[in-house]
């Protein structure tokens, strides 16, 4: 774990969502929808545990995978940060 203190207050949203390789947004109320849109926003990968259903737009890369379990969604964000890594790592060759 590695706390992040910022003071911040919603502004931290920002700065959790650019530390993390994935986002794993569980339940929530309005925070957590910040949290969703800067990561969908940045091509950060969002796993969601009951959160919020938002509607799919391809034209947006909107979209949230969505896990059955804890354990299925801490597997989820790694293979998909695993894949942002690897593509983001292609395209700077």
């Amino acid at each position: 774990d590695l706390p992040i203190m910022t003071g911040m207050g919603y502004a931290r949203n920002v700065v959790l969502v650019k530390t993390g390789h994935a986002v794993i947004a569980i339940a929530g109320a309005y925070g957590t929808l910040s949290e969703i849109g800067h990561a969908l926003g940045d091509g950060t990968p969002v796993i969601g545990l009951e959160t919020w259903d938002l509607p799919q737009r391809d034209d947006l890369a909107l979209h949230i995978e969505v896990a059955d379990s804890p354990a299925d969604a801490v597997r989820r964000a790694i293979t998909a940060a695993h894949e942002r890594d690897a593509g983001r790592a292609a395209k700077a060759r």
